[in-house]
């Protein structure tokens, strides 16, 4: 390897890679999942929870087997954990859930509303069906950070929220920010996407949209901080202008700030599918763009 490879904000030199050929072969027949976890534990790769950053490095692992520079154990599961595949497999046995019609004027004619965060807990399974069953995209695992919340009536799921590690370049949001490279580099963590909105096609409620965003908005701050130990300054979301106007965002507060450029990566390159998406923000400190700007003049970032 005749020069340095950034992947994943991790530098790969020639004595990063030599390392990783001996974790591979020391741990071949334990497979992949053990080796990423070796290389964070000895690289002490690490989420701000303390947590391995085990699924970042096997996207790592995997770049460096495309490029040829390493080879790795076939999945266990017969199946590589690649980007493009869909990793969930509906539960043989479904969960029960009550679909039938629930349609009422306003948010407040319905039985109390709880937001409940279900990442790492017993119902995150239920998340995960619903999303895959109900919304259009589908699920797929989320890579990196991201929380998981369903909305409640009484005992009844009427809604599914989640909220994800940002995209790292959009032109629209960071034309927004008004930030350099460096400063992004440093700071993307603090501005986290709306991954996944999503209300039960059975649930007619006006207004009820808006409304949840806007207490997944005001508790998603201390709930990320708590979880994964620093705060986000900015909400971000992308709204496909073919299916949605973006209405329920808007009564929510938030700004339409531009439109992505229709490109999508695949292979680690981008190509043009045409699929433009609003962007919109929203703001949670004042002073977000101050935060957001910010680099140490050693070059470390605030």
């Amino acid at each position: 390897m005749d020069t340095d490879l950034i992947i994943r904000g991790k530098r790969i030199r020639p004595a990063e890679l030599r390392q990783i050929e001996s974790v591979i072969t020391e741990h071949w027949l334990q497979g992949r999942v053990a080796i990423s976890k070796e290389l964070c534990r000895l690289w002490d790769w690490r989420q701000e929870n303390g947590q391995l950053k085990g699924q970042v490095c096997r996207i790592l692992l995997r770049n460096l087997e495309s490029k040829g520079l390493i080879t790795l154990p076939p999945a266990k599961t017969g199946i590589a954990n690649h980007p493009h595949r869909r990793y969930y497999v509906p539960p043989s046995k479904p969960p029960e859930v009550d679909d039938t019609p629930l349609e009422v004027n306003t948010v407040g004619d319905l039985a109390p509303v709880r937001l409940a965060m279900v990442r790492r807990t017993a119902d995150e399974g239920l998340w995960n069906y619903l999303v895959h069953q109900y919304h259009y995209e589908g699920f797929r695992i989320i890579v990196g950070s991201h929380l998981k919340y369903i909305a409640w009536t009484g005992d009844r799921p009427i809604a599914c929220l989640s909220w994800s590690s940002s995209v790292f370049r959009i032109g629209a949001r960071d034309l927004f920010i008004g930030w350099n490279p460096a400063a992004r580099s440093g700071n993307i963590r603090h501005v986290v996407n709306n991954s996944r909105f999503l209300i039960l096609p059975w649930v007619r409620v006006k207004n009820l949209a808006s409304h949840l965003l806007g207490r997944s908005s005001r508790v998603i701050g201390k709930d990320w901080e708590e979880f994964y130990g620093y705060p986000p300054y900015l909400l971000e979301t992308f709204v496909d202008q073919g299916r949605f106007a973006g209405t329920c965002y808007k009564a929510a507060n938030w700004t339409l700030v531009g439109e992505t450029a229709g490109y999508a990566k695949k292979d680690n390159r981008f190509h043009e599918h045409g699929r433009k998406k609003d962007v919109l923000v929203l703001p949670l400190v004042r002073d977000f763009r101050k935060r957001l700007q910010y680099v140490h003049d050693g070059g470390g970032v605030q």
